[in-house]
Parts: structure tokens; sequence; C-alpha cells
């Protein structure tokens, strides 16, 4: 078939198309988007900035704080013993008898205990226990028949904890007995 017949005047024709140049009015609302955004980015980095500086002062301020409060506590418990020492020194002084000193030294010992009882100090229990690697330091076994095996029979050295946690443990001195380890 032949081409359709085109009507005159009625041909297509291709046009080159032009780059679309902005207008004058397009170009400034472009520019002012762009400040705009400039102005919020600007805003996003000052407040940036100013949080960052807030945490910095906060955790200089909590660790001073905290310097404080160790300052503080430690402070108080050292407050609790200064009778204890005048104490001894008054003990020092003393001219009595050695059974005097003994009970006078006997005194302090209590005075010194009620206080570490008021901080929440407990004694390791020991002697008559049955060994606790976890709260005792066993510093020799002592071969014994009459005593049952692994049970501690004396304490050389005190341990102390502070509610559940052990602070040192007690030294001691642990039975062994031969006669029950067969069994």
């Amino acid at each position: 078939m032949s081409p359709d017949p085109v009507a005159p005047g009625t041909e297509e024709v291709e046009l080159p198309i032009a780059p679309e140049t902005p207008s004058p009015e397009g170009n400034s609302g472009l520019a002012l988007e762009v400040e705009k955004l400039q102005a919020e980015r600007d805003q996003l980095l000052d407040r940036l900035a100013r949080l960052q500086a807030e945490f910095d002062n906060f955790r200089k301020r909590e660790a001073r704080e905290r310097a404080e409060f160790r300052e503080y506590t430690a402070g108080a418990a050292v407050e609790q013993f200064l009778p204890v020492l005048d104490n001894f020194h008054l003990a020092l002084r003393s001219q009595g008898s050695a059974d005097q000193l003994r009970s006078g030294v006997d005194l302090i010992v209590r005075q010194m205990e009620e206080i570490l009882r008021t901080a929440g100090v407990q004694p390791v229990p020991a002697v008559g226990e049955t060994f606790d690697p976890r709260q005792h330091e066993a510093i020799e076994m002592v071969e014994r028949d009459d005593t049952p095996d692994q049970q501690i029979i004396e304490e050389v050295r005190r341990g102390y904890k502070i509610r559940d946690r052990l602070l040192r443990p007690a030294m001691v001195r642990v039975a062994s007995n031969p006669k029950q380890k067969s069994a």
C-alpha cells in the first residue's frame, strides 16, 4: 500500500527544542530556598555544638560530684574512727598494769567492732565452719582425727564482708582427717 496522502499544510514538522532557561522570578525562588536550607543547616549545627558542650559539661560536673561524694563518705568513715584512735593514744600513755592495759585495748576493740557493725561490715564466720574457698584462705592443713575433714580449726586473721561482698577472706587452719577421706 502506498503511504497515506497528507493534506497540504498538515505535515508534521519537528521543531528544535530549546533548553529551558529559568525565568528571572524562578531563579530568585531557588535562591530563597537555598538560603532557607542553609539557615536551617546553620541552626542545626549550632544546636548540635550546644548539645555537645552541654554533654561535656554534664560529664565533668558528674565526675566532680562523684569525687566530692567519695571524699565526703571517706571523711564520714574516718570521723567515726577518730575516737578509737584517741583511745589508743590514751592506752599508750597510761601507766597502769598489763591487765589494765589489756582490758583497755579490749574495750577499744569492741568500740571498733561496733563502728564496723554500724557500717554494715560483718566478720566472716570461721572456727567450726566447713572450709569455703570463696570466704576463707587456708594457710595450713592440719592432720587431726578428732575433727571432721575440711573443718576450720583456727582463725589466724579475721575476714570481713560488707553485706554480700567479701572485703577480705579469713586466713584459717583447716583440719585434714585421713579417716574420713578414705571412707
